[in-house]
C-alpha cells in the first residue's frame, strides 16, 4: 500500500527501513523521503515506528499464569 503518494513510498519500504535499523521519523525522512513534501503521510509513517517500538518492548515481557 502506498503511504506517501508524493514520493511513491509503500508500507513495505517503510517496514524494511525500520527493520534495517531506522528508529526515528528523521531517519525515515533521510533514508526514504517519507513526509518531506505535503506531510499528509507523517502520522501513518510514524505509526509504523510506534508499532515496532511497542513490539520490541513487549516481546521481552514474560507473562506468568
Amino acid at each position: 500500500m502506498f503511504v506517501c503518494i508524493c514520493n511513491a513510498i509503500t508500507d513495505r519500504e517503510i517496514k524494511e527501513t525500520i527493520a534495517a535499523g531506522a528508529s526515528t521519523m528523521g531517519e525515515l525522512q533521510d533514508q526514504l523521503g517519507v513526509a518531506t513534501c505535503c506531510g499528509c503521510c507523517s502520522e501513518l509513517a510514524a505509526s509504523f515506528l510506534s508499532a515496532t517500538n511497542t513490539q520490541t518492548v513487549t516481546s521481552g515481557i514474560t507473562v506468568h499464569a
